[in-house]
Parts: structure tokens; C-alpha cells; sequence
């Protein structure tokens, strides 16, 4: 792209982007179960009037602008209340979970290496917990020891016990895991680590928002929280079940001297002192007025009723896939997301099925005797479409059954051959891209070849190969 000479009406460029989007899934359908979470125009308005009535201050120093410290102030107050903290919790505002997730580690690295000396730190966590903790691991410096989990797909005790060296300086749980709707057995899991010294985070980003709701509509949920003795952090994002703008998250720590460890100062340079409480410095304050103005505009009686249709629409879904013969639950989901599987049926063909039928569903690829599924994150605008997504989620199911399977395998297996390794260089990339269908950053209807050769790659493999897709993409 280059600059116009002269900048356009702003009529054009409105409809220079609806061009641009006309491809993109319709988020306010409320067909989309992932990435979306869509609670209706009015309360959609309210935070987007809110968003972009402090779109402009900028959160850098809020010195400048205390109403940042009145709304974060404000919103954490909420936060510990709603996750039995008591008044010693504290923490901060964040663009996201993966912010959250990242601030939690920085934090325990700075805090064991201050107060234990310790200097090659070690994480511990379920094969089941969130890639952001890989992430935080890659981009601080921190071992990342993963455990497996058991057949109900919760974190094994007894190999969280085996994993704890004189390196570990954290332990994660996840309240629940993203890809399974899965709680970890957190009490068990926080003893263990009060009892060795070493820090505690609960990953509520999914559910710490959603799941006291849930309790208090009757549903059994294992206590995950500050009411847990040994829990000394939590991460839970207000951008997915609060229905606030993105982004917007919260990482709240047991007291004020563990979150000193999260804050960065520095002096040693001729501008003005920075002191940063997140990873950003220059940011909008924008985020932070939305989530505070959605929160106070739905307030508690409101989360309460969208988490009773929540859970009604999750029970639909799950009764359905139990009575269907061809598919069947990974696992007996702790919340609303959902993931099946079908072991007649490539599950991939019926992703494809219903995503070309306007849906969006995403797959969650197999790992370590973990079959492959798929995955459903069910929000508040596809409880009104549940009947429709189940007649369709049949027809899928037959459609499937009919179409072949493995076509790209045999492909990729002969682009390899001929260059005699399985080494994904820039030439073999760019031939499986044109295999696959992606050919000048054309994205292909459909996925299952793509994905069925995604689902046999170890997961070294799976990740080299997504980044040259993504540096293949991207310009």
C-alpha cells in the first residue's frame, strides 16, 4: 500500500473497510463459538461509548489522569471481592490474559531470585494449561516443566510432586483449562506447593469471571480461588465472560509485597522516570473505562442471568453430543467451553462443514493420547441460536462421513520425500502452502487437509511449521 496523495473523504475510507472485511466472520451472528464474545448492542454501546470516551488519555502516568487510578482502583476492589481475596489482595489492570499470565511469572522469577537466590527458575504446569505460560517461559528466561493429567484430564498430583526441584519458583493451575472446560484440583495442587515454599497461580482467565455465578445457580464448582489456602495469584480476564471491550484482564496477588515484584521503575536514562505496574507503557486508557462502565451498567443481577442461559445452553449441547452415536465428550466440561470427539467421523471434515454453513467452531488438535476434538466456547449471543447449531451440527456429521481424508498427507509426504528429510525449508514451505491452497495469502475454505496433517506432526514440527505459515502470510 502506498499513502494517497491526498487523504480520502472519510465516507471512502469507511468503505474501503468494509471491503477489506467483507471475508470476515460476522462476530455479531452469534454463530461464532471462539474469540467473540458478544452480550448484546446495549451493553455492547454502553462499553464502546465508555471506550472511546477515554480513548484518548493516555494510562502512562496516572498522575496526569487520576480517574485511571479511580477506575483500576475500582475494578480490582471488585475483582478481589469476587474471588474471596481479603483486604490484603492487590493487583492491576491488564490488556489480557496473556499480559496476566506473563506479569504472574515475571513477578515469581523476581520475587524467588530476591528472596531464594534463586537463578535458573523453573515453572511447573499441566500439559493442559494455557500456551501463554510457554510464552512468559520464551520471553523471561523461565523453565517451563510440564505434567501430564489424569484420565479426567486434571493435573496428576502424584507427577506435580515428582516435577518440584529446588529451581521451581511457581506452579500453575487452570480454573479451567481452555481446551477441555477442565478445573484442576487447585486445594490439592496449592498445598502442595505452600508445603514446598513455592508461589501458586490460579489461570481463572476463562473462568474466574463466569464460574461464581455458577456456583451460586447450584452448580458444583471446585473451590479455585483466594479461598484456597496457598493461592497466591490469579489471572482472570473481564474481555470474555464480562463482556467488556478488549482488552481488558486482571492478575491479583495474596498481598502488596508479592506485586512489588510485577512493578518496573527505571531512572537510569535522561527522560522522565518510568514506572510501569504492567508491560505496557504508552496505552489507552480506553480498555479500563469500558470494562469499568460494562461492569457497572450490567451489575450483579444481569451476570447472574446471563450465566444461567449459559449454562443451560452448555447442558443442551452436552446432552446432545452424549446421545448422538457418532460423537462423543472428551471430557465432562466444569464450565461452557465444550470439546467432542467422534471416533467413526473425521472431526475436521465436520469443522469445515459447519464453518462454511456460517459457523465458527475450532479444533483442538491431539496431544499426547489426548484425541482430537472439537472445541465450543459458548457466550451469551449463541444461546439464542442452540437449536439451529444442533440441527446443523447433524447435517455436518452425515456431510463428513462422505468426504475423503488424508489428501494433503499424501502430498506433504511426497514434498518430503523429494528432498530426501523432513526439514521444513523455505523451499518445502512455500510448496506445502501451495499444496494447501494458500497461494498469495489466499486463505482456503477448507481446512481439515490442513489440519490432518497438523494432527500427525509432533508438536516441535507443528510449531516450526505455524511459524513459516505466519512469516509466509505476513508481509
Amino acid at each position: 500500500m502506498l499513502l494517497p496523495e491526498k487523504g480520502l473523504s472519510r465516507e471512502e475510507v469507511l468503505k474501503r473497510l468494509d471491503q477489506i472485511a467483507e471475508k470476515d466472520y460476522p462476530w455479531e451472528s452469534g454463530k461464532i463459538f471462539g474469540y467473540v464474545f458478544d452480550p448484546g448492542k446495549d451493553v455492547l454501546e454502553m462499553g464502546e461509548a465508555a471506550l472511546l470516551k477515554f480513548y484518548h488519555k493516555n494510562a502512562l502516568d496516572f498522575t496526569v489522569y487520576p480517574s485511571i487510578l479511580k477506575m483500576e482502583n475500582d475494578i480490582i476492589s471488585f475483582a478481589v471481592s469476587h474471588l474471596n481475596g481479603d483486604e490484603n489482595v492487590s493487583g492491576n489492570f491488564t490488556s489480557g490474559g496473556t499480559e496476566s499470565i506473563i506479569l504472574a511469572v515475571k513477578t515469581a522469577r523476581d520475587y524467588s531470585r530476591d528472596k531464594k537466590g534463586i537463578t535458573e527458575p523453573e515453572i511447573i504446569i499441566p500439559v493442559t494449561a494455557h500456551a501463554a505460560f510457554h510464552k512468559a517461559g520464551h520471553y523471561l528466561g523461565v523453565k517451563v516443566k510440564t505434567i501430564e493429567v489424569d484420565e479426567n484430564l486434571r493435573a496428576d498430583i502424584g507427577q506435580l510432586k515428582n516435577a518440584i526441584s529446588e529451581n521451581t519458583i511457581l506452579i500453575v493451575g487452570s480454573a479451567p483449562n481452555y481446551a477441555y472446560g477442565i478445573i484442576d484440583p487447585i486445594e490439592e495442587m496449592a498445598a502442595i506447593a505452600k508445603e514446598h515454599g513455592i508461589l501458586f497461580h490460579t489461570d481463572a482467565c476463562m473462568g474466574g469471571f463466569l464460574l461464581p455465578y455458577f456456583r451460586r445457580l447450584g452448580k458444583s464448582v471446585p473451590a479455585f480461588d483466594f479461598s484456597v489456602d496457598g493461592v497466591t495469584s490469579i489471572s482472570m480476564d473481564l474481555h470474555k465472560y464480562a463482556y467488556t471491550p478488549k482488552g481488558a484482564s486482571v492478575i491479583l496477588y495474596k498481598n502488596k509485597n508479592l506485586r512489588k515484584y510485577q512493578i518496573y521503575a527505571c531512572a537510569d536514562w535522561t527522560g522522565y522516570t518510568m514506572i510501569n505496574n504492567t508491560i505496557q507503557s504508552t496505552k489507552s486508557t480506553g480498555p479500563l473505562a469500558g470494562a469499568w462502565a460494562t461492569l457497572q451498567y450490567v451489575g450483579d443481577e444481569g451476570y447472574l442471568e446471563f450465566a444461567r442461559k449459559k449454562l443451560e445452553a452448555t447442558e443442551k449441547i452436552v446432552n446432545y453430543v452424549k446421545n448422538h452415536p457418532d460423537l462423543r465428550l472428551t471430557a465432562e466440561t466444569d464450565m461452557t467451553l465444550v470439546a467432542f470427539t467422534s471416533d467413526t467421523v473425521n472431526i475436521f471434515h465436520i469443522i469445515d462443514e459447519m464453518n462454511l454453513n456460517g459457523w465458527y467452531i475450532q479444533p483442538v488438535l491431539s496431544y499426547q493420547g489426548i484425541k482430537e476434538s472439537i472445541h465450543l466456547s459458548i457466550n451469551y449471543s449463541n444461546v439464542f441460536h442452540i437449536d439451529e447449531f444442533l440441527k446443523d451440527m447433524s447435517e455436518a456429521v452425515e456431510s463428513a462421513k462422505k468426504l475423503p481424508s488424508g489428501t494433503l498427507i499424501e502430498k506433504a509426504q511426497g514434498i518430503f520425500a523429494e528432498t530426501g528429510s523432513m526439514e521444513l525449508t523455505p523451499e518445502v514451505v512455500n510448496k506445502l502452502m501451495k499444496a494447501a491452497g494458500m497461494v498469495d495469502g489466499n486463505i482456503p475454505e477448507r481446512f481439515a487437509p490442513i489440519n490432518e496433517v497438523m494432527n500427525i506432526l509432533p508438536p516441535e514440527m507443528r510449531e516450526e511449521l505455524l511459524v513459516n505459515f505466519a512469516n509466509y502470510m505476513f508481509r
